[in-house]
């Protein structure tokens, strides 16, 4: 066992960040830890009736240290000695305000308890106003700059957070040297960074969050920030190199050697969002459009260049090359809510239970309950039907001014029912994306499912594969955006000349396949017909 070589991909996730030690090799799984963010789960610096969702460094730092030691605590003699890199992903866009040397604000005492000085989750949308003023700017600017961004921008990235927050809180406008994606800081801190000149950019979250494009030769021009805003106008030259995942960060720094036990050799590979590294770790295919489902979806789609040269997809959220695997074009699409709006059903009817003071056991096994009795339902026309905007709408065409709806209300309504139709409206979100690809001259041969839903749900599953009409397979790797992260360590270190080769040696294959009914599809068909109608009422309400 000491003769081999392992990696260590680190996944920084909504509620919990968790690690994984693989061998290089195969990508077999050594050990695993996961930390849940405590003052996250506390619900500390949240608003949700804000849509304010902020993280604290520390929850990062903490988890960044126990998973990894954990990990290595956990696993036979002689693999700590072996580790050879470190890969990590992480949500986005969530980005932080950094003093010169590359901290977050918030590791200050003077900003410890403010927000705004943390890092601000994806799915964050506080910067709704800001993200309006955006998309007006460019339009009225020119140079076609939300080109590759789908065509609007969102409050969900890097630009509105960034012009929200100089707007609203003049201490940490006035203390900050610059702005970090949270996929780059992580390496940053691993390396030793020390100036925040030194942080190697992600073209993965730089090309799909904050406008960075190959064809204007990095962001766009100085003026379209200052005229936007005189806020923005120390920031409008950010930067302009970026880097593809499979390339060094640096190696690990003496400090955090010591914190984890390793050697300063390990090579600690350039970050990526997580959606992204998950499709990697999910072995993505041209044209198989990779389906991160969790809280939310991200959907993943990489061609080459020349096949999709002169193709663009409005309403998605980037086209950018080298984002997902190097040399591909990867383009991104998805849903702000998928698992959560589950999550906001369950809660609601799990309300009477905690009010009283009864067992959480009830709530834990609920979601799985009504699924159950959600599958034994007749098709029929007189279902449910529900809109799935629970958190706006990310794709196609961002906005985050629209809100959920359940129609079809009665007396008759009940629970396993109302699930059923929240499936359904979450199913028919994924189908509209698909759509807008299709529509555009970018075919869709196949799914990829992965992550938390696509692993558990049977029930989801079945119904997504029914309502697109295309086969699913599951891939059979647990920690998937992990794994994604550990195949980009292997690159950078040397193991593979290149992503796909680390593929197609560590990837652990798929264990599920979702074949779609024929006259299910049909009856969806028609039902989608109608979510079509209700949806774009309910915009045009909104």
């Amino acid at each position: 066992m000491t003769n081999r070589r392992y990696c260590i991909g680190v996944d920084f996730g909504t509620d919990s960040v968790r690690s994984v030690v693989v061998d290089a090799g195969d990508g077999q799984e050594i050990a695993s830890a996961v930390y849940a963010y405590p003052r996250w789960k506390s619900g500390l610096f949240c608003n949700a009736l804000r849509n304010q969702f902020r993280q604290h460094p520390l929850d990062h730092i903490e988890g960044l240290e126990k998973t990894i030691r954990e990990c290595l605590d956990k696993a036979p003699p002689g693999i700590r000695e072996n580790v050879i890199a470190i890969g990590v992903d992480t949500t986005g866009a969530t980005p932080v305000a950094v003093d010169h040397t590359g901290m977050p604000l918030s590791l200050r005492p003077e900003f410890a308890e403010d927000p705004d000085a943390m890092f601000i989750l994806w799915k964050d949308h506080t910067a709704v106003e800001e993200m309006d003023r955006i998309n007006t700017h460019a339009q009225r600017f020119g140079g076609d700059y939300l080109r590759y961004a789908g065509g609007i921008y969102s409050s969900e990235w890097f630009w509105s957070k960034l012009l929200h927050i100089l707007t609203v809180n003049d201490r940490v406008r006035n203390a900050c040297s610059s702005w970090v994606e949270h996929c780059d800081w992580i390496p940053f801190l691993l390396t030793g960074g020390r100036q925040v000149a030194d942080i190697k950019r992600s073209v993965c979250a730089a090309g799909h969050k904050a406008l960075w494009s190959p064809d204007w030769g990095g962001l766009p021009p100085a003026e379209f920030f200052s005229s936007l805003d005189p806020l923005l106008t120390p920031y409008s030259n950010l930067f302009a190199t970026t880097f593809t995942a499979d390339k060094a960060a640096g190696r690990l720094c003496a400090v955090w050697a010591e914190k984890l036990g390793l050697h300063t050799d390990v090579i600690v590979s350039v970050g990526a969002l997580d959606a992204h590294m998950g499709a990697v770790g999910g072995q993505i295919e041209p044209y198989y459009l990779s389906k991160i489902i969790g809280t939310s979806t991200c959907d993943m789609l990489v061609a080459p260049p020349q096949e999709v040269e002169g193709k663009f997809v409005p309403g998605i959220c980037g086209i950018v090359p080298g984002s997902i695997i190097p040399g591909l074009i990867g383009m991104e699409a998805g849903q702000s809510a998928f698992g959560d709006i589950f999550a906001w059903f369950r809660d609601l009817l799990a309300w009477p239970v905690r009010a009283l003071g009864l067992s959480g056991e009830v709530t834990d096994s609920l979601i799985a309950e009504l699924a159950a009795h959600a599958m034994r339902l007749p098709l029929d026309d007189s279902h449910e039907l529900s809109i799935d905007w629970f958190n706006g709408r990310r794709t196609p065409d961002a906005n985050p001014h629209l809100k959920g709806a359940i129609t079809g209300l009665s007396l008759g309504s009940d629970a396993p029912r109302i699930f059923r139709s929240l499936a359904e409206a979450a199913c028919f979100g994924s189908y509209a994306i698909i759509g807008r690809f299709v529509e555009k001259g970018i075919p869709v041969r196949g799914l990829i499912g992965v992550g938390g839903v696509a692993q558990k749900s049977p029930f989801i599953m079945q119904m997504l594969a029914d309502i697109t009409g295309i086969p699913i397979r599951v891939n059979r790797a647990e920690q998937i955006c992990a794994l994604g992260a550990a195949m980009f360590a292997a690159t950078a270190a040397g193991v593979y000349d290149n992503v796909e080769q680390a593929m197609t040696h560590m990837g652990q294959g798929f264990d599920k396949e979702y074949v779609p009914d024929r006259e299910k599809h049909a009856y969806y068909k028609q039902r989608f017909e109608r979510y079509k109608t209700i949806a774009a009422t309910l915009e045009q309400l909104t």
